[in-house]
């Protein structure tokens, strides 16, 4: 890599680690709030604080997390990339010290709501950023994947030793706080040309959406030359991308977002079901292996990331999406058979699909790059994160229905589905390439 790509790839490590990090660590804080809020008060009357609730208050920064991936694409390409970061990584600081301070549940909701609206813009601003601005694309995406990686396995880790050792979560929380707020002092300090890629890169569906060519993009801060600076605009760059094949790789991410919430929301419930992950009485405390399993299958998708990363300047990232997928597919029908054989089988299954299960993240983000023009790049990755933390999410709702209506074989069944879905939508590129 050259200076401009480690520039790059390491402001956008730092932040991806970030938002994950918080992302992950809001689920430990949500018991102890209950626990210290037994009411909340509404204009209509006092509240009795249950768990519907608690997950009403974490929606609160979970959905535009994931709504506002769209909108945070659009700024990307009309005020560049850097800008957004930036902005995100003060935002997510400042949210968290509102966190440390909030008097109740109400207040809470609403420094949540401001983390989401902050973190949703960092994954189109900074996917566009490496495929605009890395020359060596494939590598940066497998160290961007690897941070996102540790920020998700790490995070809680780290959330849940602060809790324990302070034993107050505002004090907590507000040190939580920092690790962003530094960050974003050095990326304020760091100076990178946004669109040093452009001119070298291959067009596989088109090339900028106003007609000019890719090489003629400005470079830095400067506003991309077909950013989105009106409501036309928006709507004649969307048609301009839902009328090629990016239909059919917004359908692949849609899926994949599907059948990650799906699996991830229940699986440590469902492998506390399992005999060889018995809780075990140790030093007069009661350990659940299903926790550290569930961590430890998130840390092999650090291995996956770095693979699939590195795989895309190999390999045709549609023979990647058609084997990634394919394999995430069959996974999801041997799991429950191979699991019940005992701890080993168990071991395996989990590193296979954790492995599995973030190999293919690169391999949609490239193809995302693959097939839009450069100028509508932070639009698409607006739309790619739409579909897999907007649609995606409502694959955690579609497992809790099949499991309170059915089993845990129906839901690995519905995964497998997904999975073959988009494996088959990696087919039909690869054909059309």
């Amino acid at each position: 890599m050259n200076r401009n790509d480690r520039a790059i790839t390491g402001l956008v490590m730092v932040a991806h680690a970030m938002v994950h990090t918080y992302e992950l660590s809001l689920p430990l804080l949500l018991p102890v709030w209950q626990a210290e809020f037994s009411t909340v008060a509404l204009p209509t009357g006092t509240l009795a604080v249950t768990g519907f609730v608690m997950g009403v208050v974490l929606t609160m920064g979970y959905a535009p997390f994931g709504l506002g991936a769209l909108p945070g694409g659009v700024l990307a390409d009309a005020y560049g990339s850097r800008r957004l970061i930036l902005a995100c990584l003060v935002g997510m600081g400042a949210s968290f010290l509102l966190l440390a301070v909030s008097p109740g549940l109400i207040a809470i909701a609403f420094a949540l709501f401001v983390w989401g609206v902050a973190a949703s813009v960092y994954h189109p601003s900074g996917l566009a950023l490496i495929s605009k601005g890395v020359e060596e694309r494939g590598s940066a995406f497998a160290y961007h994947g690897v941070a996102g990686n540790l920020g998700i396995a790490l995070g809680p880790l780290a959330t849940a030793l602060l809790l324990f050792g302070l034993g107050d979560w505002r004090v907590a929380v507000g040190l939580l706080a920092l690790p962003a707020l530094v960050a974003a002092i050095a990326a304020a300090r760091i100076d990178v040309d946004e669109t040093a890629a452009v001119g070298s890169e291959p067009a596989t569906d088109g090339g900028a959406p106003d007609g000019t060519p890719d090489g003629e993009e400005t470079s830095g801060d400067a506003r991309a030359s077909g950013s989105v600076a009106s409501l036309g605009e928006f709507l004649a760059d969307s048609r301009l991308l839902f009328g090629g094949a990016f239909v059919l790789v917004f359908a692949v991410v849609m899926l994949s977002g599907l059948y990650y919430r799906g699996l991830l929301t229940f699986l440590p419930e469902i492998l506390g079901r399992f005999p060889s992950l018995a809780p075990i009485e140790f030093a007069g405390r009661t350990l659940e292996p299903e926790r550290y399993f569930y961590v430890g299958l998130l840390m092999v998708g650090v291995a996956g990331q770095y693979a699939g990363g590195r795989l895309t300047d190999r390999v045709p990232v549609e023979l990647g999406l058609l084997g990634g997928y394919g394999a995430l597919a069959v996974l999801a029908v041997l799991f429950l058979p191979v699991a019940t054989m005992g701890l080993v089988p168990l071991l395996v299954m989990g590193a296979l699909v954790g492995f599995f299960l973030f190999v293919v993240q690169p391999f949609y983000q490239a193809t995302v790059a693959e097939y839009t023009p450069a100028g509508a790049r932070g639009l698409s990755y607006g739309y790619t994160y739409l579909g897999v933390f907007g649609v995606g999410a409502l694959g955690g709702a579609v497992a809790g229905g099949v499991l309170t209506y059915a089993n845990d074989a129906a839901l690995f069944a519905v995964l497998a589905g997904f999975g073959a879905l988009a494996s088959l939508c990696g087919a039909v590129l690869y054909l059309r390439r």
